[in-house]
């Protein structure tokens, strides 16, 4: 491999304290995390939120979507089906496939982290003639995909580190794949790269994200978007849990191991504090 190749285009951090915010309808708006404009490459990532009894009206998207309620639950329709989804359930959208969303279900704003296969994702609003029925797990009849968080399955990266998969190509989705892994205190991955971007959010606890020799201090939805083979770890140097939400600009999971010094701060002058798009 190459590790040269892409090292023109660097790294960047979002900070959640200055994310902005774009209307999509009445009571729910869109905040960008890693879009093609902020240097992402096809991939895109943000946070949807929904008011109390807020609807994002009948949709699709010419790629594939992902949607992880963050805390709370939601209703997902997918023409029609009407799914119960949950704190970090993830409900894949194919390509095509009319759905909507609506909070419902709780007197709190809803967000929700969303990820798509592209850097410049979009919608076209779609008349909603579709019988409600309700569902609770997906099958082979239907196209959506749902993993329902509880019962995915749980491996380790690395000593402390527990992933779970929640969407990949293997269940369904194209050009994208991403799941949760929480590290205990202590833990780390080893420095590696990937043959496409990633966009790793941190939705618990605090992580500092080493990247060929730069570092950042991450926490409360901070995302860092890693270009593609450019050397990068995760490290939980706090005394708690530390859980992140990753997506790849690919179908299946993929890192390739380097020597611990392709990541570490090796001069002051590369210490970096964290930048915000």
């Amino acid at each position: 491999m190459n590790i040269t190749q892409h090292q023109g285009r660097l790294e960047f951090i979002t900070s959640a304290d200055s994310l902005s915010k774009i209307d999509l309808a009445e009571g729910v708006h869109f905040s960008p995390l890693a879009v093609g404009a902020m240097g992402a490459q096809e991939l895109a990532t943000g946070m949807a939120t929904l008011q109390p009894n807020a609807i994002l009206p009948a949709h699709v998207h010419p790629v594939s979507e992902v949607i992880i309620p963050l805390s709370g639950t939601i209703h997902i329709f997918a023409e029609g089906r009407r799914y119960k989804v949950g704190q970090y359930d993830a409900f894949h959208v194919p390509a095509g496939l009319s759905h909507w969303i609506q909070n419902d279900l709780s007197n709190e704003p809803v967000s929700c982290f969303v990820s798509f296969a592209t850097d410049q994702p979009s919608r076209d609003w779609v008349e909603n003639n579709f019988t409600v029925k309700d569902c609770f797990e997906t099958d082979s009849n239907v196209a959506e995909h749902l993993i329902r968080f509880k019962s995915a399955s749980i491996y380790e990266l690395s000593q402390g580190t527990l992933f779970r998969d929640l969407f990949a190509g293997r269940f369904g989705s194209k050009g994208i794949c991403g799941g949760y892994g929480i590290f205990q205190p202590g833990a780390s991955l080893p420095c590696h790269v990937h043959e496409f971007d990633e966009s790793i959010t941190i939705v618990e606890g605090a992580a500092l994200c080493q990247v060929a020799g730069r570092e950042y201090p991450l926490s409360n939805y901070d995302t860092a978007c890693i270009p593609r083979e450019r050397p990068h770890r995760f490290i939980n140097r706090s005394e708690n849990p530390m859980a992140m939400l990753w997506v790849y600009a690919g179908d299946e999971p993929d890192r390739t191991e380097l020597e611990q010094c392709c990541c570490e701060e090796c001069h002051p002058e590369n210490q970096h504090e964290m930048k915000t798009s």
